[in-house]
Formats: C-alpha cells, structure tokens, sequence
C-alpha cells in the first residue's frame, strides 16, 4: 500500500490493525494468513512568521506567527513619533519603505523585519544686519534642543530674537548684551531670526550762571 498525503500535509501516523508503524509512504502484507486493517491519518504542514521591528518603531502583528499551508498574512509597519520607516525586508530581501505587506499562499517559513531612522530637521538661520548667530543653519534629528548665541556688533544691541515669527527674547539669557537661546525639543522645521539696534545716550548740558552750552538740556 502507498500513503500519500494531499499538498499542503503529512503524514501523521499509520497504523496496522490499530498499532502504530509510524509515518512510512508504503506498507506491505506479507504472507497473509488473516484480515487486516491498515489506517492513516495527515495533519496540515505548519510554518511560521516571524516579525522583527527595530528601534523607532513597530510591526503589527509582532513576534511569531503560526501559518498553515496557503494560508495569507498581512503585517503593518508603523514608525514611533519622530521617526520614519527606513526600509522593510522579506526574507532578507528589500522590498522598501512600505507601510503594509502581506504574505500569500504560504508553503514556507518566513521572515519579514523593519528598520527606522529618525526624522531630519533644519534649522534655518537668517543672519542679522550688525551681529550674528552661531551656529548658523544645521540639520538636527528629532528631539534635538540646539543652542544658539546671539551677538551684536559694537554699538548695537539685540533687539529681537524670533523663532518662526514669535519672538522668543523673554526666554533667552542674557549676559552682557549678548543673548543664548536653547530651542524646544525640535519636531518640524525651524526659522531663527534677530534684529539689533542702535545702542542710544543721553548726554545732559548744563551751564552755571554767567554762561551757556548750546543745544542745552538733555
């Protein structure tokens, strides 16, 4: 007798009149002498799924997923906040920064992992008219708090200090007319700006009797 499963099962067990011979594809009577019973049961081949998510994100359903012959499975890959999806492998294999992959009609073991990277900014820096900022413009990775000095010319002062248009002078420190500022934690891309003035004095004339200093007062 020739045991065979039908595609996508094993074997299971075969037995001979209700005792097991194990899972062989063929059995033989020899010199019979009584009837016989010969039974074989098959079980589905199982395989598995394993995901595997790096740092700065993560891919749904995780860990090790059980399948069955021709069986489908569809995973997300999802990157964290600040991060993006830097590429998926199937198998060992590239198949890009895809959000979504699904494995169909499976006959094998397979794995399917992602790699995040964190998200890029620049910070953008316009130099101001009689002073400067350092550092200038720089690119920085999400999370990052950059600092910057701001420093007038001789014979001017900071007048402003903004930051996408909001002016933020009231939370930097100054130490002798020259300003630090320490941006917030950077989610999106930023623009840094100052404006310097004048620096003024008043200069008071005053003339004793019997005189005069021209233009008087202050």
């Amino acid at each position: 007798f020739t045991i065979t499963p039908n595609a996508g099962y094993g074997i299971e067990n075969v037995t001979v009149d209700g005792a097991s011979v194990g899972t062989p594809a063929t059995y033989t009577f020899a010199a019979l002498n009584a009837d016989h019973t010969l039974a074989a049961t098959f079980a589905q081949y199982e395989y598995t799924i394993t995901a595997i998510a790096g740092n700065g994100g993560n891919i749904t359903p995780a860990g090790v997923t059980p399948m069955f012959y021709n069986g489908d499975q569809t995973y997300t890959i999802a990157a964290a906040t600040g991060y993006h999806i830097e590429d998926v492998y199937v198998d060992g294999a590239s198949v890009g920064a895809v959000t979504t992959y699904t494995f169909t009609d499976v006959q094998a073991n397979h794995t399917i992992a992602a790699t995040f990277a964190p998200n890029e900014y620049t910070i953008t820096v316009n130099q101001p008219a009689n002073g400067n900022i350092n550092p200038g413009t720089m690119t920085v990775l999400y999370g990052a708090t950059p600092t910057f000095v701001i420093t007038p010319a001789t014979g001017y002062n900071v007048a402003t200090i903004t930051l996408n248009g909001t002016n933020v002078m009231a939370n930097a420190t100054n130490v002798n007319g020259t300003y630090t500022y320490t941006l917030p934690a950077v989610a999106a891309n930023q623009t840094l700006t100052a404006t310097m003035t004048l620096k003024t004095f008043t200069i008071t004339a005053t003339a004793g009797a019997n005189g005069s200093i021209a233009p008087a007062g202050t």
